[in-house]
């Protein structure tokens, strides 16, 4: 309906009931303040099945999201995840990894595994040096999509890069925080390297892996000083690198040391004879 402004006469003006504010448009004048958050905290919004739905009304399924853990770490794999959510049978709360407290990340790891189809893969330290980080993690991001009970039509993936796969593939950023099967996924790489993490501590003590998970904090960094690399160790990063020459240096001085010694002692034994 044309609205008149009062200066024309060719059509009506439009009664004051329809202009009224809706009572949800109204300021609230009870002067009662509504519900705020603390001081410094910033709400988020939850990653949604949006994306997914959209393809599944077109047909496209099975739907994947895949992401990985441990891309920054001095130690460990990168451990790569793939998950196909069940839309009927979808968790509550499932959030990005790095959102979520260590308990409800093991909580939901566990509801994630009994209601959706998901795999697993890992780069190794050894591929990660030969590689670099970045084509080892997307190497582990296609194998976990191959490794899927059902090969999946298309696949939502974390960051700017898409994967090397068979299926359609879409790369998005900061995609754990926006697609639900990609935050689904985060979980399950992020928990599954952790246990990981506290096995390989068990192998390596005084390392400290069960708590920094092998990333570069100081208490790591001041073990990998002390004691030197491990195996598990990523022999090409910074500070991996510079503690091997420490301890290979520290090495060959002994062995001259001993050698020396050796000599001096001869040397002795000859003069006594």
């Amino acid at each position: 309906m044309r609205v008149n402004n009062g200066h024309r006469s060719d059509f009506s003006v439009v009664q004051w009931p329809l202009l009224a504010h809706h009572p949800r448009m109204i300021r609230d004048k009870s002067g009662k303040d509504p519900a705020r958050l603390p001081k410094g905290v910033i709400a988020v919004a939850l990653p949604s099945f949006r994306r997914e739905r959209a393809l599944i009304k077109r047909g496209v399924w099975p739907v994947a999201g895949c992401d990985e853990a441990g891309r920054g770490p001095l130690a460990g794999p990168v451990v790569a995840a793939a998950v196909v959510l069940d839309p009927k049978r979808i968790p509550k709360g499932i959030d990005d990894s790095k959102r979520l407290t260590p308990e409800r990340r093991e909580e939901l790891f566990e509801e994630i595994c009994a209601t959706a189809s998901f795999a697993v893969a890992f780069a190794s330290p050894a591929r990660i040096d030969r590689d670099n980080i970045l084509r080892a993690s997307l190497w582990a991001l296609a194998r976990a999509v191959h490794a899927l009970p059902d090969l999946p039509k298309h696949v939502f993936v974390d960051g700017r890069d898409r994967l090397d796969t068979s299926c359609g593939c879409e790369a998005v950023i900061g995609g754990d925080g926006l697609v639900l099967s990609i935050a689904a996924a985060s979980i399950i790489a992020k928990v599954a390297r952790d246990r990981l993490m506290c096995k390989l501590a068990e192998d390596c003590p005084g390392y400290g892996f069960e708590s920094h998970k092998g990333y570069a904090v100081p208490e790591h960094l001041e073990a990998l000083n002390r004691l030197g690399p491990t195996v598990h160790h990523r022999r090409l990063f910074a500070p991996v690198a510079a503690a091997r020459e420490q301890h290979e240096a520290i090495a060959v001085a002994g062995r001259l040391g001993r050698t020396q010694t050796q000599i001096q002692t001869s040397v002795e034994v000859s003069a006594e004879v």
